[in-house]
């Protein structure tokens, strides 16, 4: 594993050494002012997951109040080619019914509680197709960055790409957004409809996805698992890419990622995140 890690980084560095970057110089300059002009970003993982049914509207809602700069959800495509937020292939583990959301509608999948499985007061949620959650984020004067993962490395849903894209490009919304999956086929489809927006390489801990990362020029960022970039911090310090980490949630992993100045993490607890943040990085106002 080491001289896998060695060779990868001593190969990345000759191949970003010899490359023109084009498109991802802006990302490096962004990346650089993450690092050292403004505060690690917070993403809230699947809106505020610790205190709120994950991917409902209540558990967004929840991330806008505790002012989180990001917020990540996920989308699925159902029978009829809505957009359905929501983590898993299947329904069963965040709803009251059971199935895959590939083979439902939406007034099919509408008719099951998404909230009371996390606790009592929140019966009455709903799985909200994607159009719903930018309405929700806009009326409530979001101007963050909006993560939107495509859950298209287990199945495929054909032509998920465009339709996302469609929509996200239908308005001029007040937030940014981004798109982020562990299929790198699906960011190139997005790459090529998409060119400006930025694109993640959701990344485990195998070293050739995150080569794939350093190294294909369609991929703007870096979001890797959280275990693997603390135990390599190297790939972070010498990644031309921001590097985001996911799914941060222990105080002393919050700590160790504001230390090191990484791009931004994804965490189900943002408020906590926030506030052990603003003890460690300035505020990007202060000059002292």
């Amino acid at each position: 594993m080491v001289i896998g890690l060695s060779n990868l980084i001593n190969k990345t560095l000759r191949t970003l050494d010899k490359r023109k970057f084009g498109k991802s110089e802006k990302w490096l300059s962004r990346n650089q002012q993450m690092n050292h002009e403004v505060q690690t970003f917070v993403f809230a993982h699947r809106g505020s997951k610790c205190n709120r049914p994950e991917n409902t509207l209540a558990s967004f809602r929840e991330a806008v109040r505790v002012h989180s700069d990001g917020i990540e959800l996920d989308v699925h495509l159902s029978i009829d080619g809505e957009l359905i937020v929501i983590h898993d292939e299947k329904i069963d583990r965040t709803t009251t019914g059971k199935g895959l959301v590939r083979k439902m509608t939406v007034a099919e999948l509408k008719r099951f509680d998404a909230g009371s499985w996390f606790k009592e007061d929140f019966r009455g949620e709903k799985i909200p197709i994607l159009s719903e959650v930018l309405s929700l984020l806009t009326d409530l004067h979001f101007t963050g960055s909006l993560n939107i993962e495509i859950k298209t490395d287990k199945y495929h849903y054909p032509g998920i790409e465009k339709k996302l894209s469609v929509l996200m490009k239908s308005q001029q919304w007040p937030f940014t957004h981004l798109y982020s999956s562990f299929n790198i086929d699906s960011l190139k489809i997005l790459s090529e409809i998409e060119p400006d927006v930025e694109l993640s390489y959701l990344t485990n801990n195998r070293l050739k996805k995150i080569e794939n990362g350093l190294l294909t020029d369609f991929i703007t960022s870096i979001h890797p698992r959280k275990s693997y970039a603390f135990k390599h911090p190297v790939l972070t310090a010498l990644s031309n890419k921001p590097v985001r980490l996911w799914t941060v949630n222990s105080e002393s992993e919050m700590r160790q990622a504001f230390h090191e100045n990484v791009a931004g993490i994804i965490t189900d607890y943002p408020e906590q995140a926030i506030r052990i943040r603003n003890q460690i990085q300035k505020q990007p106002n202060d000059t002292n």
